[in-house]
């Protein structure tokens, strides 16, 4: 391939040393959870294969149309909108940065504080974060492309465009060479870009982009070779694909045995083979029900083009016989058992982590003590919070972008700042609330349980501690405060 199909579009920080080396010589490239596939410097970025329950998913694209058709399911889209609603809470700031802990001037943290309502102005967040979360969730990736004017670096990123997941996928070119001593092929060099195709599936190279030039965020959900990246979705697949086959039977099942089928016995007499059928063809004729219903129109119609779901029975009986007679077949006798169904969907609905009780639609909504909050629901809590943990990665990584570019912090910075900046959520979760406000008044109650025994068996430090579960910052702030005059007291 020509020199020139290998130029990467967008643009590239300018690094003091490159990163993309080994430092130490090793025969396998570095994992890490991006989930990025590895070619060698002579191959293409094709032929890679993920069998995802028995079927062959060549690529990202169809494995994220897999997951986008799981969320137009009716249960898992009220699960998804469920987590979404509770991870994205709308407000005037759903979304806000915290450097309560950053050691750095008030100026920088100014600047970092004013960047970062420029990303989240750019991304259009208070009104589109609802679908941007939602996007992140079922696909289990998030690409964003940075736009910058190239000529002018320093005005940083002027635009922040979405793209479609199934449409970009990361890459590792791995480069080797061989070890001159023992001949083993020991990695030289990786390079890391995105390849963007506009028609995912075709066999065309697509366009090279540079790795600071997208945004990139995964869901840290790696398959069981930690080279594909999968969605929240992934594990209830399964449990859908059952529910949907449960389902179609149990229709099918229920028009097959929901009517009443009847045996006509015809006595036939002596009468030869040939006559015996003719002779049943004309009671049939004269005593069969032509009234059919349309279910298109809803009218009963006499129209001999249509034909019955379920026809009766015609049997011929010889001389001997009881003679004509009809009997009736009774229809099913558990039409109306469905346990099987609800309890495919409660597996569903596990396998989305999302409580029972906010699924089923005749559950109300109550406001109760804490104490009686379900485990289910803190469980739920605590999964927010880690989508909310990893979803502010997208954030954290195009605001170290939008940093560098301005000449705010320098890159080799970043890896100590990142780890004393933190990305906050609106919330308005009330059973969080109330989970405090019960421990709270656990701890008064305990307080003044003990209280006639401070000063004598605990001191009052060990009971701010220990009861109250103050900080050092809780107790010396108290402390300041206490040893304050009061303003009466100045004079």
């Amino acid at each position: 391939m020509a020199d020139d199909a290998f130029k990467l579009f967008g643009f590239e920080i300018k690094r003091s040393s490159p990163e993309n080396g080994p430092k130490t010589p090793s025969i396998v490239p570095a994992r890490d959870e991006d989930g990025a596939g590895y070619v060698t410097a002579s191959g293409s970025h094709y032929g890679q294969y993920v069998n995802l329950d028995g079927t062959d998913a060549k690529d990202n694209h169809a494995l994220i149309m897999k997951y986008r058709g799981v969320a137009m399911h009716p249960e898992v889209d009220a699960a998804i909108e469920d987590i979404t609603n509770e991870a994205i809470v709308g407000g005037d700031e759903p979304i806000d940065i915290k450097m309560d802990t950053l050691k750095v001037s008030d100026r920088i943290k100014d600047q970092i504080k004013e960047e970062f309502d420029g990303i989240v102005s750019m991304m259009n967040f208070k009104e589109l974060g609802h679908d941007i979360f939602r996007r992140y969730y079922v696909d289990g990736r998030i690409y964003h492309h940075l736009v910058v004017d190239e000529t002018n670096l320093k005005k940083g990123i002027v635009d922040i465009r979405p793209i479609d997941a199934a449409r970009i996928r990361k890459v590792k070119q791995v480069k080797k060479k061989k070890d001159p001593k023992t001949g083993a092929p020991l990695v030289e060099k990786v390079d890391e870009y995105f390849i963007y195709q506009e028609k995912p599936g075709a066999q065309t190279a697509g366009v090279k982009l540079s790795l600071d030039s997208v945004s990139y965020q995964t869901s840290g959900l790696l398959d069981e070779k930690r080279q594909k990246v999968l969605s929240f979705l992934h594990k209830a697949l399964k449990p859908l694909n059952q529910l949907r086959m449960m389902e179609d039977s149990l229709v099918i099942y229920r028009l097959a045995r929901a009517p009443e089928r009847r045996i006509f016995y015809i006595d036939v007499g002596n009468l030869p083979r040939g006559k015996a059928e003719q002779y049943m063809k004309d009671i049939m004729t004269r005593y069969r029900n032509k009234l059919v219903y349309d279910a298109s129109t809803g009218e009963i119609k006499d129209d001999r083009k249509h034909q019955s779901l379920l026809e009766d029975f015609w049997l011929p009986r010889r001389e001997g016989g009881k003679g004509t007679e009809i009997t009736t077949l009774p229809g099913g006798d558990n039409l109306g058992q469905i346990e099987d169904i609800i309890y495919f969907q409660r597996k569903l609905y596990r396998s989305l982590n999302v409580p029972l009780n906010r699924l089923e639609q005749e559950t109300t909504f109550s406001l109760g003590r804490a104490t009686e909050i379900s485990r289910d629901e803190l469980k739920f809590q605590k999964f927010i919070d880690r989508l909310r943990m990893r979803f502010a990665g997208l954030f954290m990584g195009i605001l170290k972008t939008q940093l560098v570019l301005k000449g705010v912090i320098a890159e080799s910075d970043w890896s100590v700042m990142k780890e004393q900046i933190h990305i906050t959520f609106e919330r308005d979760n009330h059973f969080a609330e109330l989970k405090d406000a019960e421990i709270f008044r656990e701890r008064i109650q305990t307080l003044d349980a003990v209280n006639q025994y401070v000063g004598e068996y605990f001191t009052k430090e060990w009971v701010m501690r220990n009861i109250l579960r103050y900080t050092d910052d809780d107790i010396e702030a108290l402390n300041r405060s206490s040893d304050e005059p009061a303003q009466g007291d100045e004079e």
